[in-house]
C-alpha cells in the first residue's frame, strides 16, 4: 500500500520528532507506514532510530525496551491482532512519552479499544489536521511524559498538506510550556485538569502551525432542537434546519462541562454518530460519555439521547440527514440508528497477505516434495480456520493430531496382519505398505492399491474399517510450519520450543528477512541465527541454514535432509527484503554480504550422522571470516567440535586474511626503513582513487616526479589511510577519478564517506595540512544541463570537504577533461607546475630520466613466453590474488583475475582483501563438445567454481568463482577431457566461432572442420601453458628454448578474433570479427570457399571519439584450401602494424582505418603471394537462433534450448543445470553452443528422441515459449565478477525484459523478434554495437541508448540518447514499439523502421559513428544538439 498525504505527513513528523519510531507491518498487505519511513531514512534529514516489526510481533515488550527515548512513536495500520497485544502492556506505556499514531481505513473499532487505557486520545478526520495533530501528540508526550493516542484516516491522494518546517520541529517540542498549568501535578486522571494540559500543548501548536485546532467543531443551527456529535470521516456541512453538528477531535479527556456546552436549552434530542462497526460491548465510548455528561447535569427537559452508526461518508447526503432525524423521533430511544451505508463487507478472516519473495522457498517445497508437501499453518486455512489457522501452536497441534492418527493407522495395519482369515494377496499388500510406510512415492501408490483392496474384500473387523477411515493417512506426508516476518512471526519465540520439545517429526521453516546492510538497526532480541543455535543445543533436532540467493543446491540438501529426519527439524531460511518492491537483485547483493561476511553462514547438523559415528556437521559457506569464530565459541554444539577437534575449528575459521595482515606489516616496515633514508627530504603523500587505472598511473607519476626533485613522496589509495593519518602529514596531494553519478571510485569511497561525516559534524581535523586536489572527468558524459554538475563531482566535492575540514589549499583545484585537445593531460599540464612552485622545487633540475611506465608490451616481452611469476604467484598463500603483471599473462592461458565487486565494499570496510576469485575460459572451436566433456565441465563448475557456468557469446564456456588454489586443479580437469583454456583470451587469436545450422549437417561438418584448422594453426607455441598447469617441465632445464613463429615474443597488439557464418544464418555477426570467413556452397552443397572479411570490432571508450565500432569489410573470395593461410596473413599485418602504443586504438578496425582498406588488402596479398578472388554473392536474413526441433540432412535430430544469457544453473522451476546433466548421461550425440549463448543438444538418432523430449519436458527445458524480444536477447557478465562493469547486465536484462515485452503484447508484438542486447561496459562483449536496440552501461542504472542495427548484423547501430535510466527507457520505447506496430511496412524489422520513421540516421562506416547521434529531427536530443 503507498504511502497517502496523511500517512506520509504523520510519518515525518514521528521520524523528526522521536528518538525511535517502531512500525508494526501490516497482516493485510504492505505496511504505508514502512514506504513513507523508508523514503524519510534516505534523506538528509537523520532522526529516529527506526524499527519495523514483523506481523505477530509483540510491539509493547519492544516498545518498553525503549522506554528511555526523550519521545518515542509508534506507527501501525489499524488491525485487532496488532493491537489487541499493546492492552496488556499500555499501564506501563501510558507513563512514557510515546505517541500511538494508529491509522484506520473506515471502522474506528479496532483503535478506539486503546483508548480506555490512555489518558489523551485525538481523532483526526483529513490530512491537514493528521499533520497538526501529530504535533500536537508529540508536544503532549513529550512535555508532560504520558502516553497519546492519536487515530487519523489512511485518506486519499487528493488530500492537500501544508507541512511545517523540518528546522522548526525540534524548537517547538522542546521549548517551555506556552501556558503554565498553575501547579505541578505527578500524575492525574481529572478530566478538567487533563483538558488544561491539552489546550497548553494546543496553544503551543497553534502558535506554529498558524491554524486553529480546537477540541470539537460545531456548526449548524443556532437554536438547534437536535444534536449531532460525529466521531467518522464524514464532514457533515450541511444547513438542516434546527441541526446542530459536533465535530470531535479531542475524544479523550472529554469533560462533562465541554460536552454540555454543545447543548444549548432548546435542544430535545441528541444523537452520537459513531464510525463503529465491529464494537464488542453493547454501547460506544463517545456515546457513553454524551449520556453520562447529560445525566448527571439533570437538565430540564432532559434530551434524548440516542446512538447511530455513521456509514460512509462518500454516500452521505443532506436528506440523509433530514431522514435520521425524523426516523430518530420514530424509534425507542435505545434502538441503534444508522447514516450512510455500511462500508463494502470484508471477511473477517481473510487469508493474511503473504509477500511475494516468500515463493523462492514455498515453490522449492512444491518442486521437492510434490503431491505430499502439507504446510500446517498455510495462509488459506484462514478462510476456514480463522485467524489461528497461522499460529505455530495451531500448526503444532495439526501435527500431533495427524502423527497420532497415523500411529492408530499402523497398529491396525500391524492387527489386521495377524488376522488369519486375509487373503495371501492383502497380507502381502499390507506387509508391504508397512515396509514402505514413510517413503513418500510407494506409500502413496501402495495405500492407493491396499484402499482398494480392503473395499473389494469388504471385511467387517475393527482393524479394516478403521484402515478404510484412516485411508487419507497412507501416504507418507512432508509436514512443514512456515515461520514468516508477514504472517507467523510468533514462531521465532514460544511456538519453536514447543516444535523442538515435542519431538514430533515436523520441519520448521523460519524465515529471516533483515537485510545485512540494515542488521544493526533491528531489535538485537530479534537474532534469527540464535534460533539454530538453541535448536543444536537440544541435541536431537536437525538444523540448517540456508540462503537461496546464495546456494540453491544447498537448500536443496537441507530441505532434502530435514525431510528424511526423523525428528523435529529447524531450517533457517535467509530472504533479506524491506519491501516487496524490493529487486530481486538487490536480494541477491544483501545475501552475498551477508554469507561472505559470516553474519549468515551456511551450515547443517545432523545429529542422524552423529549417531552412525559420522561427522554432523557441515559448513557450506565458502568465504567465512572472525564472526564465525564467536558463533562457534557460542555454548552448542559447534563449541562442543572446536574443543573436541580443535583443528578441524582452526580450518573453518581460519581467516584468509591473517596472512594478509602479516604481508602488510613486512611492507610496512619496509615503507619505514625506505623513509628513515629520506628522512631530511621535504614530505610529499599522494593519494589516488581509481577504478580504471587513470588516475592511479597519474598519482604515480606525480609521484615519481615528486623523487626525482628530491622530495620524500608515498604514494597511495585513499581507502588504505584514515583521516587521523591524513592529519599527521604536512603536505598531501589527492588524485581521484569519478564513478557513476559523480561517485568517488571504490578505492576511496570510504575515506569519502568520512571527510563528509566529518565535515557534517563540523570538526576541522586537517588543520595543519596543505592539500590540493587532482580530478579526472569527461565533461562529454553528462551532456544534458540537469547533470552537468556530475562532471569531476568527485574531485570538487573533496576539495570542498577537505577545506571545511581546516585544511589549507595551497594549489587550486586541478581538473582534466578527456574532451580537451590532450585529454586530462591539458588540464594537469597546467597543474602540476603551481605544485612544485608551491613547494619551492619547480627549479630543481631533473636530470634523470623519468622511467618509462610499463606496459602491456613490456609485460609480455619480459615473460618468457607468457610464464612471467605465475608459478611463484599460485604457490604465494598470503593472498588471494596474483601479481598485476601476472594478471596480464594469465588472459593468455584464458584466465583472468577478479573479484565479488557485490562484497567489495563490505569486506573493505572490515579489512580484508577483496574477494578474489578467477574466471576460467576454455578453448572451444565451432562450440562443440561431446557428453563426456559437458559432464566433466558440469562437475568443475560444483568442485571448483560458484555452481554455475555461462555460455559466452564466443560459443564457449566460462567458468566464475574458482579460487587461486583451484586453480590448477580445474584447468587439469579440463585439460583430462581433451579441451584446454590456452588462447582463449589475451593478445593471440581467441576461439574460432562457426554459425550453428543443424539442418544443414554437411555443410556444418565442412565448417566446422575449418574452424578447428584456424584455431590450431593460429595457437600459440609457448610450453609454459603446458609447465604451469600440466607439470610438464621442460627438458634439460634451458636446453629447449621456446620460439613463437607467428607471434614473437610481443604477441599480437590486442585480441584477435576469428568467425565462420553459414548463410542465410549470421549468428555469429560475422561483421564484429576482426577476420571473418562467409561460407560459398557450390551447386552440390559442398562447402567451395569463402567470402572473407576483416576490420570488424566492437570496443569503444566512452567520450573517447578515437575509438569506434566497426563492420568488417569483405576482401574477397578464397578457396577452403587458401582459408588458413588467409587468416595467417591478415593476422600476420594486424601484428606488423597494430597500434602498440595506444592499447584503446590496437585492434584491426583502427589499423585497416589508418592504413586505408586497399592498402591493407594489397599487404595481405603481397604476403599471401595472389590476389583474392571477387567476392561472391551471398545472403543474411537474421542473425538470431532457430529455437525447438529440427532435423537435419542425414536424419538426426536437434534440439536448440533457450539458455537465457547463457548462464547454465539451477534455480527454482528451472533446473536447466541438472537437466542438461542428465541429458548428457545418455546422449549419444553432441552439445553444439551458439554464438547468442544457447545451447543445441545435436545429432539425436531416431530412436533416442523419446528419452531426450521426456528429460526435456521434465526439467521445462522444452520451453521455447517465450516472447521474440526474449529469444533475441543477449548480455555479457557485467556484475558482480566482470572488473569493468559499470553497470548491470546480465543480472538486470531479463527485468528490464519483463517490463518491455508487456509493452510488445500490448501492441500484438509478441512473437515478433526485436534484437536486443545489453553491455555492462562499452567494450562490447554481447555485440551490443550491432542490435536493434542495445543499453550499454555507463554508471549502475545508468545506460548509453542504442537504435538501429541491421536485424542481419550487417549494420551498426547509432547512439539515440548518451544517458538513460529504466524510466526513461521505457517512456522512449513505449511510444516508439506501438508506432513500429501500427506503421511497419511488410516485413520490415525494427532496427530499419526505426532509421524510415526519422528517429535515428543510419551508420554506413565505424569512422562515422559519431556522426548525427541523438536523434533526428523532432526526437534529437536537445543536449547532444546543445
Amino acid at each position: 500500500m503507498p504511502a497517502s498525504p496523511s500517512v506520509s505527513a504523520v510519518s515525518r513528523i514521528a521520524y523528526l520528532a522521536s528518538d525511535v519510531v517502531v512500525n508494526s507491518l501490516s497482516p493485510a498487505g504492505p505496511s504505508p507506514f514502512q514506504a513513507a519511513l523508508n523514503s524519510l531514512s534516505t534523506s538528509p534529514d537523520i532522526r529516529a532510530a527506526v524499527t519495523n516489526l514483523p506481523v505477530g510481533a509483540d510491539a509493547g515488550t519492544t516498545l518498553l525496551r525503549h522506554r528511555s527515548a526523550r519521545l518515542l512513536s509508534y506507527t501501525a495500520l489499524a488491525h485487532p491482532q496488532l493491537l489487541n497485544q499493546l492492552l496488556l502492556h499500555l499501564p506501563e506505556l501510558s507513563s512514557t512519552s510515546t505517541v500511538f499514531h494508529v491509522a484506520v481505513t473506515s471502522d474506528l473499532s479496532d483503535a478506539l479499544v486503546l483508548q480506555s487505557s490512555l489518558p489523551f486520545v485525538l481523532y483526526s478526520r483529513t490530512a491537514q489536521q493528521a499533520h497538526d495533530h501529530a504535533l500536537l501528540a508529540s508536544r503532549l508526550a513529550f512535555t508532560e511524559s504520558t502516553a497519546v493516542l492519536h487515530i487519523f484516516h489512511v485518506g486519499d491522494e487528493s488530500e492537500q498538506v501544508n507541512e511545517v518546517e523540518t528546522d522548526r520541529i525540534a524548537p517547538f517540542l522542546f521549548a517551555e510550556r506556552q501556558s503554565p498549568r498553575g501547579s505541578e501535578q505527578k500524575s492525574t486522571t481529572d478530566a478538567s485538569a487533563l483538558l488544561k494540559i491539552y489546550q497548553s500543548a494546543a496553544f503551543a501548536t497553534v502558535a506554529l502551525v498558524r491554524r486553529p485546532l480546537r477540541p470539537f467543531n460545531q456548526h449548524g443551527a443556532s437554536e438547534p432542537h437536535t444534536v449531532l456529535f460525529t466521531l467518522g470521516q464524514a464532514s457533515l456541512n450541511y444547513d438542516v434546519e434546527g441541526v446542530s453538528f459536533v465535530d470531535v477531535a479531542l475524544v479523550k479527556p472529554l469533560p462533562p462541562s465541554m460536552i454540555l456546552s454543545a447543548v444549548s436549552p432548546s435542544v430535545t434530542r441528541v444523537i452520537v454518530l459513531e464510525q463503529i462497526h465491529h464494537w464488542s460491548m453493547k454501547w460506544t465510548p463517545l456515546y457513553l460519555e454524551v449520556v453520562s455528561a447529560i445525566q448527571q447535569a439533570e437538565l430540564d427537559p432532559t434530551p434524548v439521547v440516542q446512538s447511530a452508526v455513521l456509514g460512509d461518508a462518500n454516500a452521505i447526503t443532506e436528506s440523509d440527514v433530514s431522514e435520521l432525524v425524523q426516523k430518530a423521533c420514530t424509534v425507542p430511544p435505545s434502538a441503534r440508528l444508522a447514516l450512510g451505508p455500511p462500508p463494502s463487507s470484508q471477511q473477517s478472516s481473510a487469508a493474511p497477505h503473504v509477500p511475494k519473495h516468500e515463493a523462492a522457498y514455498t515453490k522449492i517445497l512444491a518442486n521437492l516434495f510434490a503431491g505430499r508437501l502439507e504446510i500446517l499453518n498455510a495462509p488459506e486455512l484462514v478462510s476456514t480456520q480463522g485467524e489461528i489457522a497461522t499460529t505455530p501452536e495451531f500448526a503444532l497441534g495439526r501435527a500431533r493430531g495427524e502423527i497420532e492418527e497415523r500411529e492408530e493407522l499402523v497398529n491396525a495395519v500391524h492387527e489386521l496382519l495377524r488376522d488369519p482369515s486375509i487373503s495371501i494377496e492383502l497380507h502381502s499388500l499390507l506387509g508391504r505398505w508397512l515396509a514402505f510406510k514413510d517413503d513418500g512415492v510407494k506409500s502413496r501408490q501402495l495405500g492407493d492399491e491396499l484402499a482398494a483392496a480392503l473395499e473389494g474384500e469388504k471385511l467387517s473387523s475393527a482393524a479394516a474399517q478403521k484402515i478404510l477411515i484412516l485411508r487419507h493417512r497412507l501416504p507418507a506426508r512432508s509436514r512443514w510450519i512456515i515461520g514468516s516476518d508477514a504472517w507467523s512471526y510468533d514462531l521465532g519465540a514460544s511456538g519453536l520450543h514447543h516444535a523442538i520439545a515435542s519431538r514430533l517429526n515436523v520441519n520448521v521453516l523460519i524465515l529471516d528477512t533483515t537485510p545485512y546492510t540494515t542488521r544493526n538497526s533491528v531489535d538485537p532480541h530479534r537474532r534469527k541465527q540464535d534460533v539454530g543455535l538453541y535448536a543444536m543445543n537440544h541435541g536431537d533436532v536437525f538444523v540448517a541454514s540456508t540462503a537461496v540467493y546464495s546456494s540453491y543446491a544447498q537448500v536443496l540438501q537441507a530441505l532434502m535432509e530435514a525431510d528424511r529426519y526423523d525428528g523435529p527439524s529447524v531450517v533457517l531460511a535467509y530472504l533479506p527484503y524491506n519491501t516487496e518492491q524490493t529487486p530481486a537483485l538487490d536480494i541477491l547483493k544483501e545475501t552475498k554480504l551477508a554469507v561472505d561476511s559470516g553474519y549468515w553462514p551456511l551450515y547443517r547438523w545432523n545429529p542422524a550422522k552423529e549417531r552412525d559415528g559420522r561427522e554432523p556437521f557441515s559448513l557450506d559457506s565458502d568465504f567465512v571470516k572472525n564472526e564465525l569464530q564467536q558463533f562457534l565459541d557460542r555454548q552448542n554444539h559447534l563449541s562442543q567440535l572446536t574443543r573436541s577437534k580443535p583443528e578441524v575449528a582452526a580450518e573453518l575459521v581460519g581467516s584468509l586474511g591473517e596472512n594478509l595482515k602479516q604481508a602488510r606489516k613486512q611492507r610496512a616496515q619496509q615503507a619505514y626503513n625506505e623513509l628513515l633514508t629520506a628522512i631530511d627530504a621535504p614530505p610529499l603523500t599522494v593519494l589516488y582513487a581509481s577504478d580504471g587505472g587513470r588516475a592511479e598511473k597519474v598519482a604515480k607519476r606525480l609521484a615519481t616526479r615528486g623523487k626525482l626533485r628530491g622530495l620524500s613522496t608515498t604514494v597511495a589509495t585513499m581507502d588504505s589511510v584514515s583521516i587521523e593519518d591524513v592529519a599527521k602529514e604536512e603536505v598531501v596531494v589527492f588524485v581521484t577519478s569519478v564513478a557513476g553519478q559523480g561517485e568517488f571510485p571504490q578505492n576511496g569511497r570510504n575515506f569519502a564517506k568520512a571527510v563528509h561525516a566529518l565535515a557534517t559534524r563540523g570538526e576541522q581535523p586537517l588543520s595543519s595540512v596543505r592539500f590540493s586536489v587532482f580530478g579526472l572527468g569527461d565533461s562529454h558524459y553528462w551532456p544534458r544541463p540537469e547533470d552537468a554538475h556530475y562532471y569531476n563531482k568527485a574531485g570538487k566535492d573533496l576539495d570542498a570537504r577537505l577545506a571545511q575540514l581546516g585544511g589549507l589549499r595551497f594549489v587550486p583545484l586541478g581538473l582534466g577533461d578527456d574532451q580537451d585537445a590532450d585529454g586530462p593531460e591539458t588540464g594537469y599540464k597546467a597543474w602540476e607546475p603551481l605544485l612544485w612552485k608551491a613547494l619551492g622545487v619547480d627549479a630543481v633540475e631533473v636530470t634523470e630520466k623519468e622511467p618509462e611506465p610499463i606496459t602491456n608490451e613490456h609485460i609480455k616481452v619480459a615473460s618468457q613466453y607468457l610464464r612471467g611469476t605465475i608459478a611463484e604467484g599460485l604457490a604465494d598463500h598470503s593472498t588471494g590474488a596474483l601479481a598485476p603483471s601476472d594478471t596480464q599473462l594469465t588472459k593468455f592461458h584464458g584466465i583472468y583475475q577478479q573479484d565479488d565487486r557485490d562484497i567489495r565494499d563490505e569486506r573493505q570496510a572490515q579489512g580484508a582483501e577483496p574477494a578474489y576469485s578467477f574466471m576460467i575460459r576454455v578453448r572451444m572451436p565451432g562450440g562443440v563438445c561431446s557428453p563426456a566433456q559437458w559432464r566433466m565441465l558440469d562437475q568443475i563448475a560444483d568442485e571448483h567454481g560458484n555452481g554455475t557456468f555461462k555460455v559466452t557469446t564466443r560459443q564457449t564456456f566460462q567458468f566464475h568463482g574458482v579460487i587461486k588454489r583451484h586453480l590448477k586443479s580445474a584447468i587439469q580437469d579440463i585439460n583430462r577431457v581433451l579441451l584446454d583454456t590456452l588462447a582463449a583470451c589475451g593478445d593471440v587469436n581467441r576461439n574460432v566461432i562457426v554459425s550453428t545450422v543443424p539442418s544443414l549437417s554437411k555443410l556444418h561438418r565442412q565448417a566446422y572442420d575449418f574452424a578447428k584448422r584456424v584455431s590450431e594453426h593460429l595457437l600459440p607455441r609457448t610450453t609454459a601453458y603446458h609447465e604451469i598447469w600440466l607439470d610438464k617441465k621442460l627438458v634439460a632445464g634451458d636446453a629447449l628454448k621456446d620460439v613463437e613463429p607467428l607471434y614473437g615474443e610481443f604477441y599480437l597488439p590486442r585480441k584477435f578474433k576469428v568467425a565462420v557464418a553459414i548463410p542465410p544464418n549470421n549468428d555469429v555477426d560475422i561483421f564484429a570479427n576482426d577476420v571473418g570467413f562467409i561460407a560459398i556452397v557450390d551447386k552440390n552443397g559442398d562447402l567451395a570457399g569463402f567470402n572473407v572479411t576483416a576490420g570488424g570490432g566492437m570496443g569503444v571508450t566512452h567520450g573517447n571519439k578515437k575509438t569506434y565500432p566497426r563492420a568488417g569489410d569483405v576482401l574477397g573470395f578464397c578457396t577452403v584450401a587458401q582459408g588458413v593461410d588467409v587468416a595467417e596473413k591478415i593476422m600476420l599485418v594486424q601484428r606488423d602494424n597494430g597500434n602498440r602504443v595506444d592499447r584503446k586504438n590496437a585492434r584491426l578496425k583502427y589499423t585497416i582505418d589508418r592504413m586505408g582498406l586497399d592498402n591493407f588488402k594489397a599487404e595481405v596479398e603481397r604476403r599471401l603471394g595472389y590476389q583474392l578472388q571477387p567476392a561472391r554473392p551471398f545472403t543474411f536474413d537474421r542473425n538470431i537462433d532457430d529455437f525447438g526441433w529440427t532435423t537435419g540432412e542425414d536424419g538426426k535430430h536437434h534440439f536448440t534450448a533457450f539458455i537465457e544469457n547463457g548462464r547454465i544453473q539451477d534455480e527454482p522451476e528451472r533446473d536447466f543445470k541438472t537437466a542438461l546433466r542428465e541429458i548428457a548421461k545418455v546422449h549419444k550425440g553432441a552439445f553444439r553452443l551458439t554464438a547468442n549463448q544457447h545451447i543445441i543438444i545435436t545429432d539425436v538418432a531416431t530412436e533416442d528422441l523419446p528419452t531426450i523430449k521426456r528429460l526435456l519436458a521434465e526439467y521445462k527445458l522444452d520451453n521455447i515459449s517465450q516472447s521474440g524480444l526474449r529469444l533475441s536477447s543477449s548480455a555479457c557478465v557485467a556484475f558482480p565478477t566482470c572488473g569493468l562493469a559499470m553497470a548491470e547486465s546480465e543480472r538486470y536484462l531479463p527485468i528490464l525484459i519483463d517490463k518491455v515485452e508487456k509493452i510488445c503484447e500490448e501492441n500484438g508484438l509478441r512473437n515478433d523478434s526485436i534484437v536486443m542486447r545489453m553491455t555492462g561496459c562499452p567494450n562490447g562483449c554481447a555485440r551490443p554495437y550491432l542490435a536493434e536496440v542495445a543499453f550499454v552501461g555507463k554508471a549502475p542504472g545508468t545506460y548509453l541508448m542504442l537504435l538501429g542495427g541491421g536485424y542481419h548484423g550487417q549494420r551498426l547501430n547509432k547512439i539515440y540518447r548518451e544517458t538513460v535510466t529504466e524510466p526513461e527507457i521505457l517512456a522512449i520505447l513505449r511510444p516508439m514499439i506501438k508506432r513500429y506496430a501500427l506503421e511497419r511496412e511488410p516485413g520490415e524489422h525494427f532496427g530499419d523502421f526505426v532509421i524510415r520513421a526519422g528517429y535515428i540516421a543510419p551508420t554506413t562506416s565505424g569512422k562515422e559513428w559519431y556522426d548525427r547521434m541523438g536523434g533526428e529531427g523532432q526526437y534529437r536530443d536537445v543536449a547532444v544538439a546543445a
